[in-house]
């Protein structure tokens, strides 16, 4: 337990620590030369992106006797321009923690011990010769484009089996709907050049200042060069972004979608709204009574506008908590067809059981103020990680999914998957698997009750920390249950675990990457992993290779050769199963040239391999014109989009209607499923702090970040407090109607919930935060809300 005196002494040198942070707006200057530390000689620099989130931002790495001994931001790349935040200026010491896994460990009699990769990769093999439709894949956003994209051709062409995940859906599944619900397409159709050209930013339920200082930085350092940009904070809590913000909207959780129908309200009823915009490019949508699906069925204005009448700025006021003249002035500057708008989100209006909602909410004030398609004018999402994009998005890693935005329900998607992989007609199944709340339930259910997962393969990811409900989803495994990790820490998850698989990090193995704008990232392995740890991708190659050799039908391709058959410049077959000759040739180029082959469907087009060698990132579609490869700033726009017709100005080529128009839609607002009350009077929210990422299985090992947060904690509000009678740094235990945790308090930090709310973040393992949040889900995206749900506290007396 961690006393007061340690918890106000460590608070105190975070804030120590990150005083450089806070002066130079939130982000860290690439030094100069002669800023460089000393004895660099013989260092070799090389490209790479940040390990961290989605933002993308590319580093030059140093490496000297095999070992990195500097970082610098690279002041060649668009998205960061040479500056990184406080985890990206440390982000090399992930590499070197004192506890890396550096061997196969299988638990025998209770314990792990160590065992050979021959004796790993039979271990897996077996299980899943057992039972091919009982296993299943658990990845994640942090998977790069060539292991996703293994893993997804091992699951869906090798097993025909749907039964593959990421840690994904728990953060941006909801997104996913709203973009294609609106567009017919996934992911954002503007680029980080908005930020520079916006006149206001609306930042719904996020907290770019921590989460996304980089792109933060990019409005902050605009207003120091005199340029005024007028920030909204909508948000239920005050943050570092608050502090920023011109506007802070205060709104009740959930609320969110009654405040984007409020302002919807005022634009038609000033008659603000933009005709021309939505009379050229838009439909109505709205789902019958009683259902959520994706596409709905159509509406009309008229039928639009009646529904919107009970959204007055009052009412909105009434539900939200927020005061109406909020309301009416963000109705004012969407009804302002000069100003320019950007809208930014991420896990608030994702991590919510009405997501779908509240995303296409966001997006339809956009269309119907046409706030769209100039530079400037954008509803944009964030990722939280590397490659939540171009991995799990773009790749389709999803149980639903088939790479380019395809899906297996569709014979003509699954026909033209089979055709790409060479694989017999009927290989793909058409029912979609187990989503990742289904997939865990499945998993830590008996067999006789139902759970008919009897083995999964993590990788690259934490679910022992990270899934909602950790009591009903992880914590216990039937007995004959087989749980496999392959990971570069011991985890929350390894130790339930009864196979743990050493794992290469970052730029220990090539790799690519997919960020937030779109833009594709590569890079090549700079040192190597310690001991036996190998890369993820050559795991899965090796274990469908196992298979092969053991003569599982779905590893050969319909001519009979090995799924993941790899030939040298002479046609020769490279045996990349074996790790001695994983590295003879570039495995990533050739995965990567045989996925480009299913970008083209949703114009998702991407450069060759080697062209993400020469650049930092290329923005898809990548199209090649006048000899040379052009990437695309500004998606469905004349002149910028290659594929929109001349005279269109802006078209949706890929309208759920086929006929080029996006969805403007309308949701009710409605009740979260779980509120507070007379046992539970408190609102629960989870999140991130700055300097740590996710489940701090990285940033926990990098000594300058641990000190500068060392532990988590709950905000509370200062008036909670003073009632509760607990002083910042006390311990008190917080309980919901899935289990209690004890923590300390934190009263006036960085954060300030109002009154009735607490905050928790969920990056240390001690603390399993998830042990109480709610696993409800978004009946579309099927993504979990860990921003709200039922607590109590009270202060721990002795």
């Amino acid at each position: 337990m961690i006393d007061r005196r340690d918890f106000l002494k460590t608070t105190a040198a975070a804030t120590a620590a990150l005083a450089v942070t806070k002066k130079i707006g939130l982000a860290w200057a690439a030094p100069s030369e002669q800023d460089l530390p000393p004895g660099l000689d013989g260092v070799t620099w090389d490209k790479a992106p940040c390990r961290f989130c989605g933002t993308g931002c590319h580093v030059q790495v140093g490496v000297k006797d095999g070992r990195v001994v500097s970082v610098t931001g690279d002041r060649q790349a668009a998205v960061n321009k040479g500056l990184l935040c406080a985890k990206g200026y440390h982000v090399a010491g992930i590499l070197y923690g004192k506890d890396r896994l550096t061997q196969p460990l299988l638990r025998k009699h209770g314990e792990l011990v160590p065992i050979t990769w021959n004796e790993a990769l039979d271990v897996i093999a077996e299980r899943i010769e057992a039972a091919p439709d009982r296993f299943a894949f658990y990845g994640s956003g942090q998977w790069t484009i060539p292991e996703g994209y293994a893993a997804q051709k091992l699951m869906k062409g090798g097993l025909g089996s749907n039964h593959i995940d990421p840690n994904a859906r728990l953060c941006m599944a909801s997104a996913v709907t709203g973009f294609i619900g609106t567009y017919g397409v996934d992911e954002p159709a503007g680029c980080y050049d908005d930020l520079d050209r916006a006149d206001v930013v609306l930042l719904w339920g996020n907290n770019p200042a921590e989460m996304h200082p980089i792109l933060f930085s990019r409005i902050l350092d605009r207003r120091l060069r005199g340029e005024r940009v007028e920030i909204f904070d909508l948000g239920t809590r005050r943050t570092r972004s608050t502090g920023y913000a011109d506007h802070f909207l205060n709104f009740k959780p959930h609320t969110d979608l009654a405040i984007a129908n409020g302002i919807a309200h005022l634009l038609l009823a000033r008659g603000t709204w933009n005709r021309e915009f939505v009379a050229r490019h838009c439909n109505f949508r709205k789902n019958p009574p009683g259902k959520q699906t994706l596409r709905g069925v159509p509406s009309s204005f008229e039928e639009y506008a009646k529904l919107l009448e009970p959204y007055t700025p009052a009412y909105v006021e009434e539900v939200s908590g927020v005061p109406a003249r909020y309301i009416e002035l963000l109705a004012d500057r969407f009804g302002d067809p000069k100003l320019r708008i950007t809208s930014l989100w991420c896990m608030g209006m994702n991590q919510h059981t009405r997501g779908t909602a509240i995303n296409t909410l966001v997006h339809g004030v956009h269309l119907l103020s046409g706030h769209f398609g100039r530079p400037g004018d954008a509803p944009t999402s964030l990722t939280g990680q590397p490659s939540a994009c171009g991995t799990v998005r773009e790749v389709g890693t999803l149980a639903h999914a088939l790479p380019g935005g395809r899906v297996v329900a569709s014979p003509e998607h699954r026909a033209q998957s089979e055709a790409i992989w060479n694989v017999p007609e009927g290989r793909i199944n058409p029912k979609p698997g187990y989503h990742t709340v289904a997939m865990w339930d499945a998993f830590t259910k008996p067999a006789a009750d139902g759970g008919d997962i009897d083995t999964i393969w993590v990788q690259v990811t934490n679910p022992g920390q990270t899934l909602p409900n950790l009591q009903k989803l992880f914590t216990d495994k039937p007995e004959g249950k087989f749980l496999i990790v392959s990971d570069g820490y011991p985890t929350a998850t390894t130790r339930l675990a009864d196979l743990v698989l050493p794992s290469a990090l970052w730029i220990e193995k090539n790799g690519v990457f997919g960020n937030s704008e779109r833009r594709t990232q590569q890079w090549f392995r700079q040192v190597m992993p310690p001991g036996e740890a190998r890369d993820d991708c050559w795991q899965t190659v090796a274990v469908a290779r196992r298979l092969f050799d053991r003569g599982f039908a779905g590893m050969k391709d319909k001519d009979g050769a090995f799924l993941f058959a790899v030939r040298d410049a002479d046609g020769k077959e490279v045996p990349v199963w074996e790790w001695e000759h994983y590295y003879d040739v570039n495995v990533d180029a050739h995965l990567f040239e045989e996925y480009r082959k299913f970008t083209r469907l949703k114009h998702k087009d991407l450069a060759p391999y080697q062209e993400y060698v020469k650049a930092r990132g290329l923005r898809w579609p990548v199209v090649e014109r006048g000899g040379r490869w052009q990437e695309t700033r500004f998606r469905f726009t004349e002149g910028e989009d290659p594929y929109v017709k001349a005279g269109a100005g802006i078209q949706f080529y890929h309208s759920t209607t086929e006929d080029d128009r996006a969805q403007i839609w309308f949701h009710p607002y409605e009740p979260p499923p779980e509120v507070p009350d007379g046992d539970y009077p408190f609102w629960l929210c989870t999140g991130r702090v700055l300097e740590h990422w996710h489940t701090g299985t990285m940033t926990m090992r990098v000594p300058t970040l641990r000190a500068a947060v060392p532990h988590a904690y709950v905000e509370l509000n200062a008036k909670d407090a003073l009632d509760l009678g607990v002083n910042h740094g006390d311990t008190v235990e917080v309980a919901t109607r899935r289990g209690a945790l004890r923590l300390p308090a934190s009263v006036g930090g960085r954060g300030e919930p109002p009154q009735g709310s607490l905050f928790v973040p969920f990056f240390d393992e001690r603390f399993l935060i998830n042990t109480l949040t709610l696993d409800a889900v978004d009946p579309i995206s099927k993504q979990p809300d860990y921003k709200k749900c039922a607590a109590r506290v009270r202060r721990v007396v002795g």
